[in-house]
């Protein structure tokens, strides 16, 4: 097909994933937290499936109420709640590119899967989540944090090229 054939474009990202846990440390245990403290609780016990292990963190911040520092223990099913929001609307946007998508490029998405990049790709159970929705294989990209950067250079590298791929309507040649 040649270029971009279905896109979807969302403000959702691990920005919004780490926000989802300091609101929900605000709301619901009245500790402040900050955003180095939020990834970390992402990345230890973070996941996009509502897991039922029994994974806990201690953490730390100021308490709302006393102003005084403060700590608690946070399960991993509390974080799912607090990032599911975002996760969903992430699935909810896979999805509907996907129910987009002609024939003959679904059956291609449909034989070698999804590929996932960035940070979300890395968090526990995303993977299985967008295959429960979308019943389509996925796959994480080599080093997905990185992916998104040397993609992006790479297109830079052959602008001039992939300028019609990119963009063919408006700027293109």
């Amino acid at each position: 097909m040649g270029g971009i054939v279905v896109s979807k474009s969302l403000r959702v990202a691990g920005d919004e994933l780490t926000q989802g846990i300091i609101d929900y440390m605000r709301e619901k245990n009245n500790l402040l937290i900050g955003e180095k403290t939020a990834e970390e609780i992402k990345i230890k016990i973070g996941s996009a499936l509502p897991y039922k292990d029994g994974m806990k963190m201690t953490v730390r911040g100021r308490n709302l109420l006393s102003g005084l520092p403060f700590e608690t223990v946070i399960s991993n099913g509390e974080v799912y709640q607090a990032m599911k929001k975002p996760i969903n609307q992430i699935v909810d946007a896979i999805k509907s590119a996907l129910e987009e998508t002609p024939p003959e490029l679904a059956a291609d998405i449909y034989e070698k899967g999804i590929f996932l990049a960035g940070g979300g790709a890395l968090l526990k159970g995303m993977d299985k989540l967008i295959n429960s929705v979308t019943k389509t294989k996925v796959n994480i990209v080599d080093d997905p944090l990185t992916a998104v950067a040397r993609g992006t250079g790479f297109v830079l590298e052959d602008l001039d090229n992939l300028i019609d791929v990119l963009l063919p309507t408006e700027f293109g040649k």
